[in-house]
Parts: structure tokens; C-alpha cells; sequence
């Protein structure tokens, strides 16, 4: 008989869950998580591509040391963030990680739009590959956050909705920050960037 009774009770429990949403806010969750990891990987891509891209332009672009050395100087910021996927709910790691990101972005930005003013690196074949795999990653990187963007705003309509809310609540699933277009693994292993530039520690 209760054998029977706790049968009964997890059955009954287990339709109360499921009506009141409890099974898509996991589901929402973990999409939530499965849309960051794929972002991430995306930047550990680039943080693995920009050394490698720095140590072959520095040969060409002689007159560009300033912009070679804020290349360098975001990329060793964003090694000293280390961010997992758990860390969504962390919003002032989040901030930080969104900050070294958008400097890191803005600094290639400048330096792909520089290497235009410089045909011998145009035409050096391993140069041009690397800045067709940084641009892919960059676009990349803008549509895996595009789809954060979009799973962070399907979970929080759907848990801000009636009956939802209370189950939300009741089982600890606060509304998630979303952190737009600008921002488990550790991304943050420090490549080495092997160049000299005065006044600039390399990164080991």
C-alpha cells in the first residue's frame, strides 16, 4: 500500500510539474546554456587566432607599433577572464567579460581596417588566410550571440508568464540578463605572442 501511495504521489507530482511548466523552463534553461557554449567557442577561436594574426603583421606594419600593442594589450584582458557557461547568472563577471570582448573586437576592427593602407601584407598568403578566419569568426561570433539574444528572450517571456511565474519563483529561475550583440571551456588560455614591442610584457 505505500509502495502504491508514493507511486500515486510522484505520478500526481510529476503532472502538477509538467502543467505548470516546470519541464520548459528546463528545457528553455539549458537552450539558454547550449547558445552561450556555442558563442564561446566562437571567441575561443578568435583569442586563438589573434596572436597568430599579430605575430604575422608585425613584420609589415612598422609604422603601426600603438595599434599592434592595443591588439595585444585586449587579448591578454580577455586571458585574465575566465568564464563557464554556469556564469550566466554572474552579472558583474559578465559585465567585465562584455567589456574585454567589445575593446578586444574594436582594437581588430581598426587593425583589419589599417592593413588596407599595406599591399605587401595583402599579399602575403598567410596573412590573408588569417584575416578570412578572424572575419569568419567575427561573423560567427555575431550570429551565435544572435541566437542567445533569442533563447534568453524566449526563456524570460516564458517564465514572466501565468502560471509559469509562481513555478519560476518557487523553484529559484530569476529572469536572465541579456547581454546583447556586444560581448565552457576557458577561453582564456594565454598563447604566446612572440614580438617585441617597447614597453609591452608578452604574454606567455
Amino acid at each position: 500500500m505505500k509502495v502504491y501511495l508514493r507511486w500515486l504521489w510522484l505520478s500526481l507530482a510529476a503532472v502538477l510539474l509538467s502543467g505548470c511548466g516546470y519541464n520548459d523552463i528546463q528545457r528553455l534553461d539549458e537552450q539558454v546554456k547550449a547558445a552561450w557554449s556555442q558563442a564561446l567557442n566562437q571567441y575561443e577561436r578568435r583569442a586563438d587566432l589573434v596572436p597568430k594574426l599579430v605575430s604575422s603583421v608585425n613584420a609589415y606594419m612598422v609604422n603601426e607599433r600603438t595599434l599592434l600593442t592595443e591588439v595585444t594589450e585586449a587579448r591578454a584582458k580577455v586571458g585574465q577572464i575566465t568564464l563557464k557557461v554556469e556564469d550566466l547568472d554572474n552579472p558583474e563577471l559578465m559585465r567585465q567579460f562584455s567589456e574585454a570582448q567589445g575593446q578586444l573586437s574594436s582594437a581588430l576592427s581598426r587593425l583589419l581596417a589599417v592593413s588596407e593602407n599595406y599591399p605587401q601584407l595583402k599579399s602575403d598568403g598567410l596573412v590573408r588566410d588569417l584575416m578570412t578566419q578572424l572575419e569568419g569568426t567575427e561573423n560567427r561570433i555575431a550570429t551565435e550571440r544572435g541566437r542567445f539574444v533569442q533563447a534568453i528572450q524566449e526563456y524570460n517571456s516564458f517564465i514572466r508568464q501565468f502560471p509559469t511565474v509562481i513555478t519560476a519563483k518557487v523553484f529559484g529561475y530569476p529572469v536572465k540578463d541579456n547581454y546583447g550583440v556586444d560581448r565552457e571551456t576557458e577561453i582564456t588560455r594565454n598563447p604566446e605572442v612572440r614580438f617585441d614591442l617597447p614597453g609591452v610584457q608578452t604574454a606567455q
